[in-house]
């Protein structure tokens, strides 16, 4: 029998984001994770120029392409029900954990160890999974700008609790792309060619 598990990856597009808003533009986890591992990239990219770091790039950017995979399964749990309180929280963890062991097992074996680091985070990767995580909040951030600045008042407080939220991270290479580039979402076409 041939394995499911790209097929089921690819069914990423059809899972959409933001359900319980208004969109002006629809975003689907596969859009989602590819902002998501091109951020990652540039956090590992500025902690190696900047900071000093020596992180793997290339692996922090294929951790994000994957970081939201087991919602072809689950489907996207909006973040006010996921964080919720503590109990829901943990229930959704365990959900998303085998889920993950579900798509690992549509995996031919000789596979599988390669892709369980996608869908469990280890020790060795501590530190990229937590540049996956900001880049994460990074994008929901930029999907709440775009969204504002197309008039969508629905995401008014949602742009609040995000900037509120990337404010908080203490990570040095957030604050660098901050500062850097964030500014620059807030702008207009027509501001970005001047």
């Amino acid at each position: 029998m041939s394995s499911n598990f790209f097929a089921m990856v690819n069914r990423m597009k059809l899972i959409d984001r933001w359900a319980l808003m208004r969109n002006t533009q629809r975003e689907n986890i596969s859009e989602h994770s590819h902002s998501v591992a091109v951020i990652a990239h540039a956090l590992a990219l500025i902690g190696n120029k900047k900071f000093g770091k020596k992180y793997n790039c290339e692996r922090a950017c294929l951790l994000a392409l994957y970081h939201d995979t087991t919602e072809v399964i689950t489907g996207d749990m909006p973040t006010p029900v996921k964080y919720y309180n503590d109990d829901i929280k943990n229930v959704y963890k365990d959900i998303e954990h085998i889920a993950g062991e579900r798509l690992l097992s549509m995996l031919p074996e000789e596979f599988r160890e390669d892709y369980i680091p996608m869908f469990e985070q280890t020790e060795e990767d501590k530190e990229l999974w937590a540049l996956v995580k900001s880049a994460d909040k990074i994008s929901a951030l930029i999907k709440c700008i775009e969204e504002h600045r197309m008039g969508n008042l629905e995401f008014e407080k949602a742009l609040e609790a995000q900037e509120k939220l990337i404010e908080e991270i203490p990570l040095e290479e957030v604050k660098y792309f901050k500062k850097e580039f964030l500014e620059a979402y807030y702008l207009t076409l027509d501001e970005h060619t001047k």
